[in-house]
C-alpha cells in the first residue's frame, strides 16, 4: 500500500523545462529529437516523482500522454505510407519541437536578465562577512538541478530495494520534515567538501526516504544548500550555501 499524502511543491517549472533539461543531458540536438529514449527518460522521472508522492501537475501527465503518442505513431510498420498525414495537418512532434525552440528562447533570455540583476546587486558594498567554516571553491558551472536530484533519488529508491525490500504498509512518517531539514544542514555543516546525496538516505524506510528528499527540496529552494554534478550522470554531492560561493 502506498503512502497516503501528497507533498505540494512549487520547484518543478513544468514539462518543457524538464524535456530541456534532458535534452541537454543526453547533449543532443533538438531538431532531431530522438523520441522514444526522450519518452523513455522522462516517464522515469515521472515514476519517480509518483513513488515519492508528490502531487504531480496536469501539465506532465499531459505531456507524457503527448509523447507517448507521438512515440507509438512512429513505432507503427506502415511502409507504404511515407509520411503519417494527422487529422488537423500538424505533426506532434514538429510541434513540441517548436515548443521547445520557443521555451529555450524564453529560459535564455530570463537567464539573461537574472545574471545581470545579480552583477547590478554586487555593484553595492557591504561590510565584511564572518565565515565560521572555510571551504575549497566548487565550480557552479556544474551546479545540478532539481531534476538531477530526482535522477538521484530513483538511484536511490532502486538501491535500497535490492539491498533491502522496502515496508509496503502505510508508515508514519516519524521525523518531521523541519527535524530532518535540520539533521541535514548539520551533516553538511560537518563537511565543508561535501556530502554524498546517498549517503542521507541510511534506512530502507519510504516514508524517512520521501522525507529527507522533500527536506533537500525545501533547502535548496531557500537557499540553504546546492548540489554538484562533476561529470553528466556523475554522483551528486551537496554542499551548504555560504556567502563566499556566491
Amino acid at each position: 500500500m502506498s503512502l497516503e499524502y501528497k507533498i505540494e511543491t512549487d520547484l518543478f517549472e513544468g514539462p518543457l523545462d524538464l524535456l530541456l533539461h534532458l535534452i541537454n543531458k543526453l547533449e543532443i540536438d533538438i531538431y532531431e529529437l530522438p523520441v522514444s529514449e526522450v519518452t523513455r527518460q522522462y516517464m522515469t522521472f515521472i515514476h519517480t516523482m509518483q513513488e515519492l508522492e508528490l502531487n504531480i501537475a496536469s501539465e506532465y501527465l499531459v505531456m507524457a500522454a503527448t509523447l507517448l503518442q507521438i512515440k507509438s505513431s512512429m513505432l507503427l510498420p506502415n511502409p507504404e505510407i511515407e509520411e503519417y498525414v494527422y487529422d488537423d495537418g500538424e505533426d506532434p512532434k514538429e510541434a513540441l519541437i517548436e515548443r521547445l525552440i520557443e521555451y529555450r528562447k524564453y529560459k535564455e533570455v530570463a537567464e539573461n536578465l537574472h545574471d545581470r540583476q545579480v552583477e547590478a546587486n554586487e555593484t553595492y558594498t557591504r561590510p565584511p562577512l564572518k565565515l565560521a567554516v572555510a571551504h575549497k571553491k566548487v565550480d557552479m558551472n556544474n551546479k545540478g538541478s532539481i531534476y538531477d536530484m530526482l535522477k538521484a533519488m530513483q538511484k536511490v529508491f532502486d538501491r535500497k530495494k535490492w539491498t533491502q525490500p522496502m515496508t509496503r504498509t502505510i508508515e508514519k512518517m516519524d521525523v518531521p520534515i523541519k527535524e530532518r531539514m535540520d539533521q541535514v544542514l548539520h551533516a553538511l555543516d560537518k563537511a565543508p567538501d561535501g556530502v554524498d546525496f546517498e549517503s542521507l538516505f541510511p534506512y530502507p524506510s519510504k516514508s524517512h526516504m520521501v522525507v529527507t528528499f522533500m527536506a533537500m527540496l525545501e533547502l535548496m529552494k531557500e537557499k540553504q544548500i546546492y548540489c554538484v554534478q562533476k561529470e553528466t550522470f556523475d554522483r551528486l554531492i551537496l554542499y551548504r550555501w555560504r556567502e563566499v560561493d556566491e
